[in-house]
């Protein structure tokens, strides 16, 4: 169990806590629409029945040149723009994701490297949908600790490669997607209030891809039996979600000192619209004060949240001086909730120079990678000669010796 409260943050010698506000934000989403009507044709399932049981009616999938870190890399370099920062500036990349590129190097080291960051730290991080509001709140604390200054946070999934497409129970839910944030420290109060964070592994099994861990490594048998897939337990899921959706939101709202009445909007997990409608039933809400787009893009897990956000932008539901809260649920079982107060403004239109001068500092950051292999590898060459030469040596001079 894990909470933190903005008002109790730790304090730099002399100054008072800064704060951690959203100041850029950007989505990414894969060109293709799969609608029910095409699922249809290969699961047995209907429109009629996906949108009855879950509200969604399509879902975007990645595409042959789509991964999780080329959405991830998408979307921050629309939310830097829209902070109007330049990549050097960044000092920690956290993406959460539960489809990463790879087990090892994290897919966030992968963004680092596009970007340019070249003073940001960068790891991965896994809590399953709930992740982002799981870095999102990492990152606000190591704001208002004043350890960190500017933090960029990623929510980037690519599930549909995860998503056995014969069962009809899971393959309708997921979609691919990436939202980020850029967290920067203001004296201005407002931005991240107040966070929480809970977990209860003894519903781990609930929602799990069995296999392709330490546990259950990969074999024929594996793969033959899908272990490397999403295996879920609706029910129990949605009993799950239905209680702690409304619990999470009620006591991050009274951890900042504020009622159900302050907010503005309530921006949920998008994973399904009966679950969303449960709690603004138990939070005696009207739908309306919710953010829901789930119909348009499915479950994109650590995305959901953060491509949510973006949208209720760019339609006018979020303005300055807005109180909301973000809410999740996922595998772990692991769920979470941030209080936010908006003070962020529609970004400035950008001209075609800063545009062009953005693409140049991507360019950059392009060659720069590719020069720093190209080193490496020479200075493999150059230096591995050198040590197997001392290899072979070392049993002349033994022989010296003896």
């Amino acid at each position: 169990m894990f909470s933190i409260n903005g008002n109790k943050a730790g304090r730099r010698p002399g100054e008072g806590a800064p704060y951690a506000h959203i100041v850029g934000w950007g989505m990414a989403v894969p060109e293709k629409v799969v609608t029910n009507r095409d699922l249809s044709e290969i699961v047995d399932t209907s429109d009629e029945w996906i949108v009855s049981r879950t509200g969604i009616r399509e879902r975007r999938i990645a595409g042959p040149r789509d991964t999780t870190a080329s959405l991830a890399i998408r979307a921050a370099r629309q939310a830097l723009g829209v902070a109007n920062l330049k990549p050097r500036e960044v000092q920690l990349i956290i993406l959460a994701t539960s489809s990463p590129e790879y087990i090892f190097p994290s897919t966030a080291s992968i963004v680092q490297d596009a970007l340019g960051a070249t003073n940001a730290g960068a790891f991965d991080l896994s809590a399953a949908c709930s992740g982002f509001i799981y870095a999102l709140s990492l990152g606000a604390q190591m704001i208002r600790s004043g350890a960190l200054e500017t933090v960029l946070v990623i929510g980037s999934e690519t599930l549909s490669r995860l998503v056995n497409w014969t069962d009809r129970e899971t393959c309708i839910l997921f979609g691919d997607g990436a939202g980020a944030f850029v967290l920067q420290a203001r004296e201005q109060p407002g931005g991240v209030l107040s966070s929480i964070l809970r977990s209860d592994g003894s519903g781990g099994d609930l929602l799990i891809i069995p296999a392709g861990g330490s546990k259950l490594p990969t074999t024929a048998d594996t793969v033959r039996d899908n272990l490397h897939t999403i295996a879920m337990n609706g029910r129990e899921v949605y009993r799950f979600a239905t209680r702690v959706m409304v619990s999470a939101a009620k006591e991050v709202v009274a951890s900042a000192g504020l009622t159900l009445d302050d907010l503005s909007l309530i921006i949920p997990h998008q994973a399904n619209l009966r679950i969303i409608q449960a709690a603004a039933r138990g939070l005696g809400l009207p739908e309306e004060r919710f953010m829901i787009n789930l119909d348009r893009y499915g479950n994109t897990s650590t995305a959901s949240i953060p491509i949510a956000v973006c949208e209720a932008v760019s339609q006018g539901r979020i303005q300055p001086g807005d109180n909301m809260v973000l809410v999740g649920f996922g595998a772990g079982l692991t769920w979470g909730a941030t209080m936010l107060s908006w003070a962020a403004v529609t970004p400035p239109q950008v001209s075609r120079w800063e545009r062009i001068r953005r693409q140049g500092l991507y360019a950059v950051a392009r060659a720069r990678s590719v020069a720093r292999r190209s080193w490496r590898h020479v200075e493999g060459l150059v230096w591995g000669s050198q040590e197997s030469g001392e290899v072979r040596q070392a049993p002349v001079e033994v022989e010296q010796k003896m």
